[in-house]
């Protein structure tokens, strides 16, 4: 079969690069490294809240059976082979003498337990393991992991499940993902144990998280990286951020303010990278309930009419957000996802236009002539420039008679406030970290039924079963361009029907010292064991 062979060589590929050489010696000089991001990770469970500023901590503590490569191709990690037994069937060899930092051995046991954690309800990670039905032992250092239906992107996915160590959780009863959303506390939260290439020595939520490498990481002989300790310090402020940077206190930002780019990249003992992330910004809104929950409007939900979110769509001024807001750090999008994932194309990534008459015009046909008062719920230490994008956004919607009161507040209140479904308007920034499609249809489009992944992100939980139908049909097709003809029908009905408001894609630039050396990556999350500080 054609798809058989697609795994087959896929298969290939994986045990080849395990034989592969990682790099050269590490430098013995001790070396610190101070990093900065707008926001805090929010747990330290590596199977509780998919978000970027979780995933950029735990990714230098925490590894997968899978990795991406500074190309973003795969690559052996805790596997250092994968193959498609059965079309339902995937074998992974387990590389051998692997430790936990605490000295416990990594085996087949963590392997599944890990795969068991991230199902739970409680886990944010579903939508990696939705396909699993078991994750079998078949010896020490050899798992089969059994679909429940052929999936051609398991491989991609697994790059994001991160392995525990199963003794460890059993005797800190952490055996089930933290409920974040729930406001659970929980040793998870607080503290960490992995395989990968740095250790956890202090935690300070919001203030400093310190880091240092791990002595018994598997691949310390080849270790590209100088980075002896890491110290991870979130700065609310852009300013105070933009200030420690300058001042020497930090030596990487990952989010500077994109007004201060062009100064921070002239500055003396500075400079900037920059490139395009698969990270695209975008309005959701609560279609579900039949009275929104912060809405002058009673009785009945004005996004239930595609007229009102089609009306806000063409009020806005998106060329002014690049230029004003962005400073042109964005790439302006009608789509769900960039050119960079697969399934994108040019024919759906069209926006509706400017256009403010038009916007009236379907503001009184759907019965909302003098328009309404909505809260709008916004990060403002997430995404780039976020609150100043929410700011804009309320000037222009005021234009059609829709007094958007912004409710703007840090990712640590905002993230549990939008899981809750507790906003009835709201931006969101979803990254694409498979580089496949069905990750974002999934998981912001697909009616939340209960299923793993179904709909994880869907908080203004938008259902439809057009889309469904479409969603469930991808997440099965294995054939590569029936698949693609399927995912071309949901970026149609995406643009008609309108369930977001797409604004852009970002642009992230890094601002950092000029004797950093780092790979600047497009899921905007920094590897720090290939970072060498000169």
């Amino acid at each position: 079969m054609k798809n058989q062979s697609r795994f087959a060589r896929l298969a290939f590929v994986a045990a080849a690069a395990g034989t592969l050489a990682f790099g050269a010696l590490p430098n013995a000089e001790a070396k610190t490294f101070r990093m900065s991001v707008s926001g805090d990770a929010n747990t330290m469970d590596p199977h509780s809240q998919n978000a970027g500023n979780v995933t950029l901590v735990l990714r230098q503590i925490y590894e997968p059976l899978v990795q991406r490569g500074k190309n973003m191709e795969l690559q052996p990690a805790l596997a250092v082979r994968w193959t498609l037994m059965e079309p339902t069937r995937w074998r992974f060899n387990l590389r051998p003498d692997v430790k936990f930092s605490n000295g416990n051995a990594f085996d087949a046991d963590d392997v599944v337990f890990s795969i068991q954690r991230s199902l739970h309800e409680f886990s944010n990670y579903g939508i990696f393991t939705d396909t699993i039905a078991e994750a079998r032992k078949i010896d020490a250092l050899t798992v089969d992991i059994v679909t429940k239906v052929p999936d051609p992107v398991l491989i991609d996915k697994l790059t994001q499940v991160y392995m525990m160590d199963k003794e460890w959780s059993e005797a800190n009863n952490a055996t089930r993902p933290q409920n974040v959303r729930g406001r659970e506390d929980s040793f998870t939260g607080r503290n960490t144990m992995g395989t990968g290439p740095f250790v956890q020595r202090s935690r300070e939520p919001d203030v400093r998280t310190v880091m240092v490498q791990n002595p018994t990481w598997w691949n310390n002989a080849a270790r590209e990286g100088n980075v002896t300790e890491l110290v991870f310090q979130p700065i609310a402020s852009a300013a105070t951020r933009t200030a420690a940077l300058r001042s020497g206190e930090i030596d990487f930002v990952l989010d500077p303010p994109v007004q201060d780019i062009a100064q921070l990249g002239a500055a003396p003992g500075l400079k900037i990278v920059s490139g395009p992330e698969v990270r695209t910004i975008f309005i959701a809104f609560d279609t579900s309930r039949d009275e929104l929950l912060y809405s002058s409007v009673k009785g009945r939900n004005p996004f239930k009419d595609v007229r009102v979110r089609l009306a806000m769509y063409h009020a806005v001024n998106i060329d002014a957000i690049h230029t004003r807001v962005m400073r042109g750090q964005s790439v302006n999008t009608g789509a769900l996802y960039p050119d960079t994932v697969t399934g994108h194309t040019k024919t759906w990534d069209k926006r509706y236009p400017f256009n403010v008459a038009e916007a009236r015009n379907l503001m009184r046909q759907a019965g909302y002539p003098d328009g309404f008062e909505i809260t709008f719920d916004c990060p403002n230490n997430r995404y780039i420039n976020d609150e100043a994008i929410c700011q804009a956004l309320v000037a222009m919607w005021a234009q059609i008679g829709i007094k958007a009161n912004l409710n703007a507040m840090p990712l640590a209140t905002y993230f549990p406030k939008v899981q809750r479904d507790d906003s009835s308007l709201y931006l969101l920034g979803w990254g694409v970290p498979t580089l496949d499609a069905l990750y974002s249809l999934q998981s912001l489009i697909r009616t939340r039924d209960g299923q793993p992944g179904n709909g994880i992100w869907n908080h203004g939980r938008f259902s439809d079963p057009d889309f469904d139908k479409v969603i469930d049909a991808v997440k099965l097709e294995t054939n590569v361009a029936a698949r693609n003809k399927l995912i071309d029908e949901f970026n149609k009905l995406y643009h008609e029907r309108v369930p977001h408001l797409p604004l852009h894609h970002q642009v992230i630039p890094w601002a950092m010292r000029s004797n950093i050396d780092l790979v600047h990556s497009p899921l905007n999350q920094l590897e720090v064991k290939w970072v060498k500080v000169n």
